[in-house]
């Protein structure tokens, strides 16, 4: 079997984007100035598009150089998948790797980190949204990126793994997809089963008319505006 794993929302239940994000500008403060261009654009996302979004949140990286991005990612990911993970998403994982089966982390945040991550929680395989260093200099304010979202999982998974897994209708063989989030669609397409994690009212009806799996896990925020503040607290590094 192989199990497709989505990383935010479904392991953790934090934007681990955010959580980056907040693991550099507390050790560089003046970075936090980069990000007044994200702000103003916020509710703009519909026109930029969570790729053209993502290239300015991403703007609190500029100048750095790859080796000292990748440095901050294997020190990130160790400090905080270990506290942010949901147990039981852990026990999941291992369950898998017990299984025998090919456990693949595909993830739309920057790969920089999710291999990292994929390493500390075993996974044989870990995919996310590749950016583009410069081959001189440090990154651009905003950074050309292939977002590694939607049918994009779809395309890096067949460009990635071995044509052996996939049958001729083109699904994976004996696939299990976990993820929250109905962006995720196309990459459970490719499933026989799937588990969804926490899901919205849509894709609870989605997951029932399929009969996938529904599990529900405890999130640190109360409420809707409780998450909002507790992401501009993350994101500003307080």
């Amino acid at each position: 079997m192989i199990a497709l794993f989505d990383l935010d929302g479904t392991i953790l239940p934090w934007d681990t984007q955010k959580l980056f994000c907040h693991y550099v500008i507390t050790r560089h403060p003046l970075r936090r100035l980069f990000l007044l261009a994200y702000v103003p654009l916020t509710p703009f996302a519909s026109t930029l598009g969570s790729e053209g979004l993502k290239r300015v949140f991403l703007s609190f990286l500029w100048k750095m150089e790859r080796h000292e991005i990748e440095e901050y990612a294997r020190a990130f990911a160790a400090e905080w998948v270990a506290k942010s993970a949901w147990p039981e998403m852990l026990a999941r994982i291992n369950q898998h790797k017990k299984n025998g089966d090919l456990t693949v982390l595909v993830s739309a945040s920057p790969e920089a980190y999710v291999r990292e991550i994929g390493k500390i929680l075993g996974f044989d395989l870990s995919y996310g949204t590749v950016i583009d260093f410069p081959d001189k200099g440090g990154l651009p304010i905003f950074p050309d990126l292939i977002n590694n979202k939607g049918h994009n999982k779809v395309l890096r998974l067949r460009e990635e793994l071995d044509q052996s897994h996939f049958a001729n209708d083109g699904t994976l063989q004996q696939a299990h997809g976990y993820t929250d989030s109905r962006a995720d669609l196309p990459m459970l397409s490719l499933c026989q089963t799937a588990t969804v994690v926490n899901p919205s009212k849509k894709l609870l009806a989605i997951a029932e008319d399929k009969g996938w799996e529904i599990i529900r896990l405890p999130r640190p925020w109360k409420n809707k505006i409780h998450r909002f503040l507790l992401r501009i607290k993350i994101v500003l590094g307080f």
